[in-house]
């Protein structure tokens, strides 16, 4: 029998849990899938925006893996870290690790201002709104007026789309009470979706575009003049783009035609000399025509921009209070260039979405420019050698790229590199019960009855609330439901 446990149970670490059981070359295989969380499924859980159902459905086919009566999901297990089980002695547990592990951490911006309080990551907000117990209890500003969120793809549209999405829509998904409370009480009232390129360069896909344009009581405004500086935007039909790009571009020419909004900011030329926007803002009451064609006024407003690349973060009252951003042009070879005009755009709450970045587990290889461990078709690189029993799959192993099902694919591949290597993993020591094992070092494990436990509890909470399922939001609760306890 060939003991494996993979490290993580999102999308990565349940696909290379299912790619072991169908492999046939390996009879027998045993898997157990870890995780530092008592719950499963990692950012479909925490990550998947909760308006998303059909996405966050993918649950139920993960679910399925982590059932199989090969597989064991042993939750609150801490590898790495000062409390943790360092990856030499996970080794001696099971012939093979596939680590999971993800990329956690968020890219920063590296501009000045970008501490100041009201400024923060997506990831954070995600997690906020998420119920991710590590997530710390925040208001995030959302007493702001105006919200920029820097970063065209999914997690910026997402984060958008939660700050312009009415309380009363989000009753029915299982966000915290408290995030819920937070989000009725928003006075957010515009929000700026902001790219330093230009729009044929987005990284959203069109589904996730047009759900901006579907929100009720929401406008969507974009400038044509920012449009059309992409060589993309104007090109003719017959030339060749990727199709998203080509619908994406549609989708933002059929706002375009609606109206010209302006950019809403001051605009400066290198000398710091002010000059008066192209054209006027628009005011509060001001008719805007959404995706549907149907006039709306008040609401909330979206703003996609483009070709602005944030300097700095503004400060008043020793919080942030805008973004001061360079107007960029196409430099011909596919990237931008500065024109050496800036403009500043007004927000109480920033929030930056340019990607995410691997973190080094302790006891791992790690490279520090590309975030991901090192590896050879999976196998795990010490020294440019192959580790023996050491394997890596997702984020951590390729970068974060691609999407949710991209981890299949990658998955399959490592899997692949560990069956060829089973003759020889499958001669080296494992545990009888690494469970025990794990016990016996200090690891209190969740399994799967307790994560039963925990969506029982959740589902409680729900209807309490008179509500679906609501999620848990703290540290204390999942472990307390987790024992089957009332708080």
């Amino acid at each position: 029998m060939l003991r494996v446990a993979v490290v993580g149970s999102g999308p990565s670490g349940v696909y290379t849990a299912q790619a072991l059981l169908n492999q046939s070359l390996v009879p027998e295989v045993r898997v157990h899938v870890l995780d530092r969380l008592p719950t499963p499924y990692g950012l479909v859980r925490y990550g998947v925006a909760p308006d998303h159902e059909k996405i966050k459905s993918l649950q139920n086919s993960l679910r399925a893996v982590l059932e199989d009566e090969r597989v064991t999901f042993v939750g609150h297990v801490q590898i790495g870290g000062a409390d943790g089980v360092p990856p030499a002695r996970l080794a001696e547990l099971y012939h093979a690790v596939v680590y999971c592990v993800g990329a956690a951490a968020d890219r920063p911006l590296a501009v000045p201002g970008e501490e100041l309080p009201g400024s923060c990551s997506a990831t954070r907000f995600v997690s906020w709104y998420s119920a991710h117990p590590d997530s710390a209890p925040d208001d995030f500003a959302l007493r702001a007026r105006s919200a920029v969120v820097i970063g065209v793809g999914n997690v910026a549209v997402d984060v958008a789309r939660i700050l312009a999405r009415g309380a009363d829509e989000l009753r029915a998904t299982d966000v915290p009470r408290a995030a819920l409370g937070a989000l009725a009480g928003s006075r957010v009232r515009e929000v700026h979706i902001v790219g330093r390129r230009g729009p044929s360069q987005a990284r959203f896909t069109t589904k996730e575009l047009r759900e901006l344009g579907a929100l009720p009581g929401a406008r969507i405004l974009v400038d044509p003049a920012e449009l059309a500086r992409d060589p993309a935007y104007a090109a003719p039909d017959g030339l060749p783009l990727p199709a998203v790009v080509r619908r994406n571009l549609e989708v933002l020419r059929g706002w375009a035609v609606r109206g010209e909004p302006a950019p809403s900011g001051a605009v400066y030329d290198r000398s710091g000399a002010a000059h008066a926007p192209s054209g006027v803002p628009y005011g509060p009451s001001e008719a805007v025509y959404g995706a549907s064609g149907a006039v709306s006024d008040g609401g909330r407003r979206i703003r996609l921009r483009f070709f602005l690349r944030p300097v700095e973060l503004l400060e008043r009252g020793g919080r942030v209070a805008g973004v001061r951003f360079a107007r960029t042009v196409p430099d011909g070879a596919g990237g931008v260039q500065d024109t050496g005009t800036y403009e500043d755009i007004e927000a109480q709450l920033v929030l930056r979405a340019v990607g995410y970045r691997g973190v080094q587990l302790p006891g791992l290889p790690f490279d520090p420019v590309r975030g991901t461990v090192p590896h050879a078709a999976g196998r795990v690189l010490r020294d440019g050698v192959p580790s023996p029993g050491e394997y890596v799959a997702g984020w951590i192993k390729r970068g974060p790229t691609g999407v949710i099902g991209s981890n299949r694919s990658c998955a399959k591949e490592t899997v692949a590199s560990l069956i060829e290597d089973a003759p020889l993993l499958a001669r080296r020591p494992a545990a009888d019960d690494p469970l025990a094992v794990l016990r016996a070092w200090g690891q209190r494990p969740v399994e799967w009855d307790g994560w039963l436990s925990i969506e029982r509890a959740e589902e409680a909470l729900g209807r309490s609330l008179g509500r679906g399922p609501v999620k848990i939001p703290d540290w204390p609760g999942l472990l307390a439901a987790a024992r089957g306890e009332e708080r």
